[in-house]
């Protein structure tokens, strides 16, 4: 049983996405063109904003985003240290230091309420993760933010279409990011990503930024680079896009059918009110990962480690002074977090399989807190 079935999701739509990909070959426009402003608008209403600007990948998409607010070297970004190394590795590459706080144990995502401790007079945004398909719990965020003058970046990397309180995710804060790595919910056949916003001077600098600073060709106003989305992908790209919706949904009921299966054997994931949950992640827990994980693969199963390190302890950020100890709910997720296997095309009876091998597995946890 694989983490992720992509095959059986290019089965499925294999005749329109060989036509997308021809109509770019005939066209011979292979950057940045009519494929590209498609993909652009489709994406900007899907997540309920007025722009959005595709660019070559999700990490891009968050360095496009800082540069675009002025982020200067000595800039700080309240953020979490449970994430992709992306997030903080975007701020440390421009200059800036992350200044990590802990996560809500039972959401995985940054905790609002530590975010005041956290801002200093350097302080220049706040940079929630929606993390596995969850928003963060955004509108103390956006309060904070608003009490201390700091721009808000989403890193909705996993989550779009993802929703807090009907609001999509990238249309909350000042700017969003997405990516659309292979593997994500919605994801491209290389790299790509997306920024959205609904500020128009934004929106004029991230596109400007993305193509080494220029809005005419050879003038160069900014100093920006080659981040450019290619057009291929975004042919490929609205393709998915047309049948995110379904897949999301299909992801929320296997999701549902996990959490009837696996309730009382292992924590399951905590989905707040008022939230949509896309589950690019379904993420369970086990003090005793190690061991189960060998246990699900000696039963054919695959799951996954999202993510074993928490960014404050990765050997690169170690100038930043953080110990063991600094973030215990983030670190204890780090050590416990496993993911199951989580696609659109799941069937009931695969999901049984894997339930039923799970709790074959895991009676010790039962009664466990996540």
């Amino acid at each position: 049983m694989p983490l992720l079935d992509l095959k059986a999701q290019y089965a499925a739509i294999r005749e329109e996405l060989r036509a997308a990909i021809d109509r770019v070959a005939e066209s011979q426009h292979f950057i940045l063109g009519p494929e590209v402003e498609g993909l652009e608008s489709e994406v900007a209403a899907y997540s309920q904003c007025e722009f959005g600007i595709g660019v070559s990948s999700g990490s891009d998409a968050l360095l496009v985003a800082l540069m675009a607010i002025d982020f200067k070297p000595g800039d700080e970004v309240i953020t979490t240290p449970y994430t992709f190394f992306a997030t903080a590795g975007a701020v440390s590459r421009l200059g800036g230091k992350p200044v990590f706080i802990d996560i809500d144990p039972l959401t995985y995502n940054i905790d609002p309420a530590a975010i005041e401790a956290a801002v200093t007079e350097r302080t220049r945004a706040i940079m929630p993760v929606h993390l596995y398909g969850q928003m963060a719990d955004m509108d103390p965020i956006m309060e904070a933010a608003a009490r201390h003058g700091l721009v808000v970046i989403e890193d909705a990397a996993q989550a779009i279409g993802s929703e807090y309180k009907g609001r999509r995710a990238g249309s909350i804060g000042d700017i969003g990011c997405f990516s659309f790595y292979p593997g994500k919910n919605l994801g491209a056949y290389g790299e790509g990503g997306a920024v959205t916003t609904s500020n128009p001077e934004y929106a004029r600098k991230l596109r400007m930024l993305r193509d080494w600073g220029t809005e005419q060709k050879y003038v160069h106003e900014l100093l920006g680079f080659n981040y450019r989305l290619e057009e291929i992908q975004a042919a490929i790209l609205q393709v998915k896009l047309r049948r995110l919706e379904d897949w999301t949904e299909a992801r929320r009921a296997n999701a549902s059918r996990y959490d009837s299966l696996l309730t009382g054997s292992v924590p399951t994931p905590f989905a707040m009110p008022d939230v949509r949950h896309v589950y690019h992640i379904y993420a369970i827990r086990t003090g005793r990962r190690a061991e189960f994980q060998d246990e699900m693969k000696t039963a054919g199963i695959a799951t996954g480690i999202h993510y074993p390190i928490p960014v404050h302890l990765q050997p690169a950020c170690a100038v930043l002074g953080y110990s063991r100890g600094d973030f215990p709910h983030a670190e204890r997720a780090a050590d416990e977090v496993l993911s199951l296997p989580m696609f659109a095309e799941l069937t009931e009876e695969q999901i049984e399989v894997v339930a039923n091998a799970v709790k074959a597995s895991a009676p010790a946890l039962a009664g466990q807190s996540a």
